[in-house]
């Protein structure tokens, strides 16, 4: 996962949206989102074949994503998978518990990452720097966005040209997602930018885009929604994730 862009707006129905591009080696198997872990019931995501972990995955109403930091790129000996974090996210409930626990974890397991939690109530980000600690910060009301940088980085290509684009569009809502979906699919070109000006990687290198989703999680027990892309946005079509049916676990 190389960018998430979430819009909080507490009195919208639907008051968390996310809208997120997976950049990955092209050959480096993976499964759509579906109930892959038995172990860990009601939990939906996507699958890394060769680690068994996810890039991003809902439990009821709450959501997490992770993304690598800058020269992180793929496993490395001695290391956990990054793609179990989301996963461990997802044990503790709400956004905020899940926050604070992942915030306690041993950061020198994993190579650094950025990890988003979100539920209905806001959305958290745990960064691991590498350094062996771990920092927590709850994300603002308003449009914010995460590359492997970190959070709303001007001094990125990817930021400072596409998150003013996602701050001028209005609040979407399942119904109303096109000119997400239009801005995350904005190829290097069309952003008048180099290769990585884009939010769209193109799959020259063997790296690229491999998929896109838009998530959407309500104000009242209404089913979150999630549309999912095996590919980039633009090229792919959007099609809805089933997603187990159980309580939610993000009550105000």
């Amino acid at each position: 996962m190389c960018t998430v862009v979430i819009s909080h707006r507490p009195d919208a129905a639907w008051p968390i949206a996310i809208a997120a591009n997976r950049d990955e080696m092209l050959d480096r198997p993976w499964d759509p989102p579906a109930a892959h872990w038995p172990d860990r019931p009601g939990v939906v995501g996507g699958r890394d074949r060769l680690a068994g972990g996810t890039w991003m995955a809902m439990r009821g109403g709450t959501v997490a994503a992770v993304l690598n930091r800058p020269g992180s790129l793929g496993p490395a000996e001695g290391f956990r998978s990054r793609g179990e974090l989301p996963l461990l996210a997802l044990g503790h409930g709400t956004a905020a518990r899940a926050a604070e626990a992942m915030a306690s974890l041993p950061a020198r397991a994993w190579r650094p990452f950025n990890l988003v939690v979100a539920d209905r109530a806001g959305a958290w980000l745990i960064i691991g720097d590498g350094d062996g600690t771990l920092a927590a910060a709850r994300l603002g009301e308003g449009v914010s966005m995460v590359t492997s940088i970190g959070l709303d980085e001007a001094g990125t290509p990817r930021a400072r040209r596409h998150l003013p684009r996602f701050r001028a569009l209005p609040h979407p809502a399942p119904s109303t997602a096109d000119a997400w979906a239009e801005a995350l699919g904005a190829t290097d070109a069309e952003a008048g930018a180099g290769r990585r000006g884009g939010l769209t990687i193109p799959p020259d290198l063997g790296y690229g885009t491999v998929a896109a989703s838009l998530v959407f999680l309500p104000r009242d027990d209404t089913p979150a929604v999630w549309l999912f892309a095996a590919g980039p946005a633009g090229a792919a079509p959007f099609r809805p994730v089933p997603l187990a049916q159980e309580a939610r676990s993000a009550r105000a």
